[in-house]
This record gives C-alpha cells, sequence and structure tokens, in this order.
C-alpha cells in the first residue's frame, strides 16, 4: 500500500475532516442522519489525511504524491 495522496491534497483533507467532525457535533450544523453523516466524512478524510493512501484513488488511477 504506497502513498497516492499528495501534501497539499493531504491538508485539505485534514481540514475538510476536522470540519465535518466540528460541523456535526461542537456547531450543530447538522441534524438527524446527516450528523452521522458528516462524522463518517469527517473520519474518513481525517484517516485518509494521516496515511496518505485514499482507496477510492487506486480505483481510478489518481495519484497526487509526487514520490
Amino acid at each position: 500500500m504506497g502513498r497516492n495522496v499528495g501534501t497539499v491534497d493531504r491538508a485539505l483533507r485534514a481540514l475538510i475532516g476536522i470540519l465535518a467532525l466540528a460541523g456535526a457535533f461542537a456547531l450543530g450544523w447538522f441534524s438527524g442522519w446527516t450528523v452521522w453523516a458528516a462524522a463518517a466524512v469527517g473520519v474518513i478524510m481525517l484517516g485518509t489525511a494521516a496515511v496518505g493512501f485514499c482507496p477510492l484513488y487506486r480505483l481510478v488511477g489518481i495519484n497526487t504524491c509526487k514520490i
């Protein structure tokens, strides 16, 4: 499992993940089932940012990592 998510992509994913989790639980941007959908998006985005690998990118052949 090599990296396929570049530095800028990882930073944006981390930002989106933090915003999604904050919006779901701390800021009250969502209600009902959308809270859990936003939380899932946040966790997935933070996870892919942390490890530098996105399974969806592999499926479609995208690689934003220069190494």
